[in-house]
């Protein structure tokens, strides 16, 4: 058997191509940035077309650097970001559109219709989601009703639709020759299309949305020994290997932190973050704000659920500071530059710029910066911005502890902001309780891997890959109880003040 599995992890704001051995190691990756679309306030866009270019670009790159072919890979995965929608000719290839993503807010009139219809129980009753700006469904109901020419050809069976999984497995798989329109169930899951207890587009949901159903991908395991498909000999790999592996990035990074029990829980920290709890093959509905959805299904086995707390706006928080108010000039720069002040200062920074995600679920939320005074320099407000990551993460954390009564002993964290030593140690502070780090960090494409060689017995069972998880770094809470009630006290107190700031009709 070939000794390596590759995977595609195609995030928000890059996409990179990872290449892992048995043990879990990295063998090699490449990586490459995409265009951040922002057509006007509340938008948020990405060319499919450059992503398709740069997805086959890393992948070829990666290769190269490492003298590797198609045939020393046992098999493909891929990971994505979810929520962001494409809509695209299967005869042409062509988009019609650009990929509305998942940080955009100009649905917010449809989410909050069918609130005002009484459909939001129906949906969150089904799909496990509130209807909100977040999720696929309102997206691609706003590209048929806004782009000339788009329902039309949907009906005719020629518009398609998918996340950007099944964009990228069309292609991989031949695109317009051939190439197979799939998905799989965690995916799926973030539509508001899904029944999470069928595993089926639901004919009700699709209603609501006026879709389609034609338009909509076929729903398969997260991991599928019978393949989603081949790549071809002149695609990107330049040779067959088996698609076997397509997870949503945060049950990816939930697989990769091998969170197999119920009652484990992982924080991943990327333009967003997510917290996902494994519930079993128990589907937990939460009545305190958080998201009922799919955690993973392997081949034939009964699906997994999760609780997922998600976050809009954490890394890309930073990278505003460095793109928007050049505060910084790198991503890097912000803990040292933070680790001038000893504290915030009194500011605090509520990144709504999307809303407010879980568990307040509010639309009408926007970004606050409050508590300034003379005395505040750009060192307070950089803090404050990684305290901010933190705070957002603790109220998704209180909110996992009374819909599953389960406290938390340890945090499992991965992804980009947990480089920064100093964002984590408050992570621990905030939280009391540990934080653990594994030696790979880049468990969202790990996970993918995971799901690929599974279904082709590179790896036998879970148990081989828990034996491969090893910790990197620990931090130990150092706050007092009284700084961590004063500290949260005064964040409660700034995300009041970003509510009520947008009229949604």
């Amino acid at each position: 058997m070939a000794d390596f599995v590759g995977a595609v992890d195609q995030g928000t704001t890059s996409t990179r191509f990872m290449i892992f051995d048995h043990s879990g190691n990295e063998v090699g990756k490449h990586q490459l940035e995409h265009e951040q679309i922002l057509p006007q306030a509340g938008w948020v866009e990405h060319n499919p077309t450059e992503i398709w270019e740069r997805t086959s670009s890393v992948i070829q790159t990666a290769l190269n650097k490492n003298g590797l072919h198609a045939s020393d890979l046992a098999a493909l995965g891929i990971t994505n970001q979810r929520e962001t929608a494409v809509v695209w000719n299967r005869k042409t290839g062509r988009p019609y559109y650009n990929a509305i993503v998942w940080q955009d807010t100009r649905t917010d009139r449809i989410a909050s219709a069918l609130e005002r219809e009484g459909k939001g129980d129906i949906i969150r009753q089904k799909a496990g989601l509130p209807p909100a700006t977040y999720f696929s469904a309102g997206k691609v109901q706003w590209i048929l009703e806004n782009v000339d020419g788009v329902r039309a050809a949907a009906e005719a069976g020629d518009a398609i639709f998918g996340n950007t999984d099944s964009w990228l497995l069309w292609n991989l798989t031949g695109g317009v020759n051939g190439g197979v329109h799939i998905t799989d169930v965690t995916n799926a899951s973030r539509t508001m299309l899904m029944n999470l207890e069928t595993l089926d587009w639901d004919d009700e949901l699709i209603g609501f949305f006026n879709i389609p159903r034609q338009m909509l991908p076929e729903i398969r395991p997260s991991s599928d020994p019978n393949k989603y498909g081949e790549t071809l000999v002149n695609g990107p790999l330049g040779g067959v290997v088996a698609l076997t592996g397509d997870l949503g990035d945060q049950q990816a990074a939930t697989v990769g932190q091998v969170c197999f029990n119920p009652g484990e829980a992982k924080n991943t920290y990327g333009t967003g973050n997510f917290m996902l709890l494994n519930t079993g093959t128990e589907l937990v509905r939460s009545k305190a704000g958080l998201l009922s959805t799919m955690c993973y299904q392997f081949g034939d086995e009964a699906p997994v659920y999760a609780l997922e707390g998600s976050i809009a706006v954490t890394g890309s928080a930073v990278q505003w500071l460095r793109d928007q108010l050049g505060i910084i000039s790198g991503a890097s720069e912000i803990e040292n530059l933070a680790r001038t002040v000893p504290d915030n200062g009194g500011v605090y920074f509520v990144p709504a710029f999307s809303g407010l995600f879980a568990p307040y679920w509010r639309s009408d939320a926007r970004g606050a910066i409050v508590g300034l005074s003379r005395f505040n320099t750009n060192a307070h407000l950089a803090r404050a911005t990684l305290e901010a990551i933190c705070y957002q993460s603790k109220d998704v954390t209180d909110a996992m502890e009374k819909d599953s009564g389960v406290k938390l002993d340890v945090l499992k964290v991965d992804g980009g902001v947990t480089a920064n030593e100093l964002a984590m140690q408050m992570q621990a502070d905030i939280l009391g309780v540990p934080v653990s780090k594994p030696v790979v960090a880049e468990t969202t494409a790990l996970g993918a891997a995971y799901a690929a060689g599974l279904a082709v017995g590179f790896w036998k069972n879970k148990e081989e890959l828990v034996q491969n998880w090893n910790e990197d770094k620990r931090w130990e809470p150092q706050w007092n109880d009284e700084q961590r009630s004063k500290g949260y006290a005064g964040w409660q107190k700034a995300v009041s003040r970003t509510l009520d700031w947008v009229d949604v009709d």
